[in-house]
């Protein structure tokens, strides 16, 4: 049940900063587009409360639990830039705002962005893993939260190894294509 609510809240986000932003652009109504785009985070609330149920309730943490736990930290980490992404580039195509800058791929500006990314990366991290810790704390059943340990570590690997790729551009920068 809560993998269907971890797509339905993916599409509701989606939804939201969609609709959010036809109301600002399309038809001019910028309350409204601003009033739904703060709504994002309430999905992620729903989201919370739908899986610390579904686990009070009995069920055994799965995988799937513990996706939803990443979910939360990701939409809460990287949720701002994602809807200032939609934001631009529906501005540049429906209300003739400025063409979005493209980043670079290369140099210190991109092993900034990559550093940055994984900032925002180890934050995701930081609120996922105490929304786990928090769900294993309130559960109190090692048995039944086991899954949700073994998602922490395999997430604490991916962050090391983020952290390994996005550091590395520092030490060894992207070279600029054209200068070859």
């Amino acid at each position: 049940m809560v993998g269907y609510v971890i797509i339905a809240c993916e599409i509701l986000f989606w939804v939201l900063v969609i609709a959010g932003l036809v109301a600002r652009y399309i038809f001019k109504m910028k309350k409204l587009g601003a009033l739904l785009l703060i709504c994002t985070p309430l999905v992620d609330l729903l989201l919370l409360i739908v899986t610390v149920i579904d686990l009070k309730n009995g069920a055994i943490a799965t995988t799937v639990h513990g996706i939803a736990a990443i979910y939360i930290g990701v939409s809460i980490a990287f949720g701002h830039q994602m809807i200032k992404w939609a934001d631009e580039h529906f501005a540049a195509r429906f209300a003739n705002g400025e063409k979005p800058v493209k980043r670079k791929k290369y140099g210190k500006e991109y092993a900034k962005s990559e550093r940055s990314g994984w900032y925002r990366h180890l934050l995701a991290w930081c609120i996922g893993s105490a929304f786990l810790a928090g769900i294993i704390f309130f559960i109190n059943n090692r048995e039944q939260t086991e899954a949700l340990y073994g998602t922490l570590r395999l997430w604490s690997i991916v962050l090391a190894a983020d952290f390994l790729i996005s550091f590395s551009y520092t030490i060894f920068p992207k070279k600029d294509p054209r200068s070859n």
